[in-house]
């Protein structure tokens, strides 16, 4: 009842009752509990065994109770109830100074290795009654060290340091990860981080060596690409050049090909219209010649012909002298006349 003061063997047969139904002695609520009881001070404590971001459990003569306790203030007895509190947010747990040997059987040592990791609320109790609340230590630490000098053992020094080095971390998240599903379900790995391991001196010094040298030959190369890179962007600009003049060249060619055939083709046009136009000229002629020639057939009769005898004899006006001159012939203005007044001799001429 509320501001009751219990005898001390009252609160020792409470305490045994507690006991015997496995749940924590007076761990209330600071307000409740100062409300219900008010016990010695040399008795009781008041600890705030439960911050923000973790649960507490409580062991009881070194018997963890399968009650849990959020943040806040918590009413307990000393020297009988014992309180941890188990964070179930994001930690960090720090592995330092590894030592770790190569299948060469170098001896090396990871300074620092991180593991992020965070414990669901529903599994803190069974975590923490197979592993007790360090269960960083056996499920992550031991494990750290197994997996990374396994790792070791079957890498040499180069592997180690510089080829398979970005691999580690993953890998050590992933075998962590595949046996804490196993034998702590609800501890996630978030991240593992595994910082550069540390050599022998005289090893790191060959190793920088070979990293500068590594590095001239890298830029060597580099330069090398640049050259031919270089070259073969002339060789194409060649390539394109020559291409260009070969497409234009063909062009000029079609373009004097088809030049030829249109000029080709004129000339036949041309010589087909003067054939056409002499053909036409030539018919014309021989139809002129040909209606000329009928048209003479039909004028040459006697009488035109006769007709045409005595006008050319009548527009000539030669002369003839001498002894050899006909005996027929008419000299005189009027042998035209006579000769149409009378009938002329054959083998008669009239000059007039």
């Amino acid at each position: 009842r509320a501001g009751a003061r219990l005898p001390n063997s009252q609160s020792v047969r409470l305490l045994e009752l507690q006991h015997n139904a496995h749940v924590p002695p007076l761990c209330l609520p600071y307000p409740a509990s100062a409300a219900a009881f008010k016990l010695n001070s040399r008795e009781s404590r008041i600890k705030d065994c439960v911050p923000e971001g973790h649960l507490a459990v409580y062991y009881r003569g070194g018997a963890l109770l399968p009650s849990l306790s959020r943040p806040g203030y918590r009413l307990m007895l000393p020297f009988v109830t014992s309180c941890r509190a188990v964070q179930t947010t994001l930690q960090t747990d720090e592995i330092k100074n590894v030592p770790c040997g190569t299948s060469g059987g170098v001896m090396i040592y990871i300074d620092r290795i991180e593991v992020v990791n965070v414990l669901a609320p529903h599994a803190v109790y069974n975590t923490v009654r197979n592993y007790t609340a360090d269960y960083d230590r056996a499920l992550i630490f031991n494990k750290i060290h197994h997996e990374l000098n396994q790792f070791c053992s079957i890498h040499t020094l180069q592997e180690v340091y510089i080829e398979l080095f970005d691999q580690i971390d993953e890998n050590l998240k992933l075998a962590l990860q595949q046996d804490l599903n196993t034998l702590a379900p609800g501890l996630t790995i978030q991240a593992v981080r595994v910082t550069k391991p540390k050599i022998p001196e005289a090893i790191r010094r060959n190793f920088e060596l070979v990293e500068a040298e590594k590095t001239k030959l890298l830029i060597a190369t580099q330069k090398q690409k640049v050259v031919e890179k270089e070259a073969e962007t002339e060789r194409r600009k060649a390539v394109i050049e020559a291409e260009k003049m070969a497409q234009v060249a063909k062009i000029q060619y079609r373009q004097k090909v088809m030049e030829t055939l249109t000029e080709k083709r004129i000339s036949e046009l041309e010589d087909a219209a003067f054939l056409a136009r002499e053909k036409a000229k030539a018919d014309a002629k021989y139809y002129t010649a040909q209606k000329a020639a009928d048209s003479n057939k039909l004028k040459l009769t006697p009488a035109y012909l006769q007709l045409m005898k005595y006008q050319a004899i009548s527009t000539n006006s030669k002369l003839y002298f001498g002894s050899s001159l006909p005996p027929n012939l008419f000299l005189g203005s009027c042998a035209f006349e006579q000769l149409l007044s009378s009938s002329p001799l054959p083998g008669s001429f009239f000059l007039c």
